[in-house]
């Protein structure tokens, strides 16, 4: 392709993503020349990239003939985003209906291909051990299609896929004007000339110069052919600009069209806004990168019934203009705490959870309540893990660590003046054993230390002796307890997985299972609150990122909570308004308990805001560290864990294939 037609050019080499060229006649573009394996095109430059933003999110009534659109198309090992994972992308930048790029990877989806997909698509497991995943994979798409609409053919299916990765993977999802070719072509199609809209109906339908394949390259080609058909069809009927079309494909009803007025004092910036009923209530509350064009889409006519439902009680829309994303998710869960509005269904109780706590007796043990201990507790260390969205799990999470620390299971008032705590087993003999033996080397303080205690049978306690225990001979096995709440050591764990490899080696591997997701659960929970305490326990901390059109956002964080929140503009100096959001900055007195009162998802939104691959360090009080021993080096187990649980729970059950269209 010419060199004056590289707006959009992607090298990935230079992001560490090997042989994801397409050789030979594969790779060509519609040019026919051949780009060869492993030559790829670059990123745009800072320039090129605001220019493509400003297009699409801050002209968003420019033409559809200049209007930057990117078709992408997966494979994948199955229809959940939740419980399958991407096999292959394959993505065709378009503009003023010429192709700008391409881009095609296979992704390893870590975890087996069922033998149905395999047949569909011809991807085998072969052909993606070598793969990059998509940790790797997905920055780099974003880059490529960073600033343009994005395209799918179906696009719930695989706009589902990419935004539940980025979730998982902590990514920035700029995209808000996406485009599906199903809904389009049924605005346009009648049912005589297309009484199914399938891709493959589709392409034969528009004389598509590619066939879908059930390959992601071949399928975002095809589709663009039908998105241009398409498009010509609808150019007699007054539809030239992106708004334009938004507004052409749903088919509105006259009540919402009647309420857009709603909308016509809502800025093109972004922020948070409120939907009111006639009482003056909050009924929805969300977010967006451009206000008006989100809130214009909700009187072109939203097919969730909820929605609509909505829209039609409301009487008026408030709207909060935000420095950047960040401040606006903040607010956004602060408005849903405040407000619980009635058609929002998530984040609505943002403090709401389980904790795991060690109770404040001369004999603890682990219990789960609604709310976490004050810290720090009469040791002086962190006594709460949490919070845990089920009960159940937290449950699983408190009955784990009390196997694995020998702490007492027994609920047995202790009185303040009771010497000792003695629950003998059945039918065991005594013996000496360390708190956490383990099949590799043990790490840590705690797993040096050796407390009496046998192997509680069904239905003994945890703590179970022979003889009563004294307060002092019962101290080994809380200091492994507050070892493991507080990262100072992994034994714990390592007894869990004693535990887990111990079954499975007898070939009890129902029990084994049981063990491996008690200890994902205990690693997902430890790691989470890990993480969160950290960030909760730095007076201020000031991050800078770079903006979507150049320049730099910034962030104040004091106690977990986002204090303040401002932007510098590629020509604006940037420390002047570091300093100034800074002196700004709201004061925050931290409270009891180990989060210091900051609400956990708000923190948790901040901490991946914060930890994002680009962001710069500007100011803090001390370093974001994570214990030595955190749970956080456990996640891999626990990934490889919960795939294993996925795939057990999918095993003999009827799927429809990942790849239908």
């Amino acid at each position: 392709m010419d060199s004056d037609r590289t707006a959009e050019q992607l090298s990935f080499a230079d992001v560490g993503l090997p042989g994801v060229g397409l050789p030979g006649p594969a790779n060509r573009d519609r040019a026919g020349r051949s780009r060869g394996h492993g030559s790829h095109r670059r990123p745009p430059t800072a320039a090129e990239a605001a220019e493509m933003s400003a297009s699409v999110h801050g002209g968003i009534d420019q033409s559809l003939a200049t209007t930057p659109f990117v078709v992408v198309d997966l494979e994948t090992t199955g229809g959940s985003p939740e419980r399958d994972a991407i096999t292959e992308i394959g993505a065709v930048r378009i503009c003023g209906g010429e192709v700008v790029g391409e881009f095609a990877t296979l992704v390893d989806p870590g975890r087996p291909i069922p033998t149905e997909i395999v047949t569909l698509t011809g991807i085998t497991e072969a052909m993606v051990v070598a793969a990059p995943t998509i940790g790797e994979v997905l920055p780099a798409f974003l880059e490529f299609a960073r600033g343009s609409v994005l395209v799918a053919h179906n696009s719930r299916f695989d706009l589902g896929f990419l935004t539940a990765s980025a979730n998982r993977l902590g990514l920035d999802w700029h995209f808000p004007a996406t485009l599906c070719t199903v809904a389009l072509a049924r605005r346009v199609l009648t049912r005589e000339e297309a009484p199914a809209v399938r891709l493959s109906a589709l392409a034969a339908l528009f004389d598509a110069t590619t066939t879908p394949t059930h390959r992601a390259l071949d399928d975002a080609r095809a589709t663009v052919d039908v998105l241009h058909g398409l498009l010509e069809r609808i150019g007699n009927r007054g539809v030239g600009t992106f708004a334009e079309l938004l507004d052409f494909l749903p088919r509105a009803t006259p009540a919402q069209r009647a309420k857009r007025h709603l909308a016509d004092r809502v800025p093109r910036a972004p922020g948070v806004y409120l939907f009111r009923g006639c009482g003056d209530e909050v009924l929805y509350v969300g977010t967006a990168v451009d206000l008006r064009r989100r809130v214009r889409s909700y009187f072109a006519g939203d097919s969730r019934p909820r929605i609509a439902e909505m829209v039609a009680l409301s009487s008026r829309v408030d709207h909060v203009v935000c420095a950047h994303d960040l401040e606006a998710g903040v607010r956004e869960l602060r408005l849903l705490a405040a407000h619980n509005p009635a058609y929002n269904r998530r984040s609505t109780q943002p403090r709401r959870g389980w904790w795991v706590s060690l109770t404040e007796e001369r004999f603890p043990r682990f219990t789960v309540g609604r709310s976490a201990r004050p810290e720090p507790g009469p040791l002086g260390e962190p006594t709460s893990i949490g919070p845990i969205p089920q009960r159940a799990t937290a449950q699983a999470v408190a009955d784990a660590l009390t196997r694995a620390t020998g702490l007492r299971s027994c609920t047995t008032r202790l009185g303040a003046r009771r010497d000792y705590h003695w629950c003998p087993p059945h039918s065991v003999s005594p013996t000496t054993r360390p708190v956490s033996p383990t099949a590799g080397p043990v790490r840590g303080p705690s797993s040096s230390t050796a407390v009496p205690a046998t192997r509680a049978g069904p239905g003994d306690c945890a703590a179970a002796s022979p003889i009563p225990e004294s307060v002092t001979d019962y101290l080994p096995r809380v200091r492994a307890a507050l070892d493991v709440v507080a990262g100072r050591s992994d034994a714990a764990l390592h007894e869990l997985a004693a535990t887990v490899a111990a079954a499975a080696e007898a070939e009890h591997f129902e029990t084994a299972a049981r063990h491996r997701d008690s200890l994902a659960a205990v690693v997902a929970a430890l790691a989470r609150c890990h993480r969160l305490r950290a960030l909760c326990d730095l007076e201020q901390f000031v991050v800078a990122r770079p903006g979507p059109a150049g320049g730099w956002r910034f962030a104040v964080v004091r106690h977990g909570r986002l204090a303040g929140a401002g932007t510098a503009d590629a020509h604006t100096p940037p420390m002047p308004v570091v300093e100034a959001v800074i002196a700004a900055a709201e004061t925050v007195i931290p409270s009891a308990g180990p989060l210091h009162g900051a609400a956990p998802e708000e923190a948790a939104l901040v901490y991946r805001w914060i930890t994002a691959a680009d962001a710069r360090i500007v100011d803090a009080s001390g370093g974001l560290a994570l214990p030595r021993f955190s749970a956080c080096g456990w996640e891999g187990w626990a990934v490889r864990a919960r795939a294993a649980r996925s795939r057990e729970t999918t095993d003999g059950r009827s799927r429809e294939p990942a790849g239908h269209r």
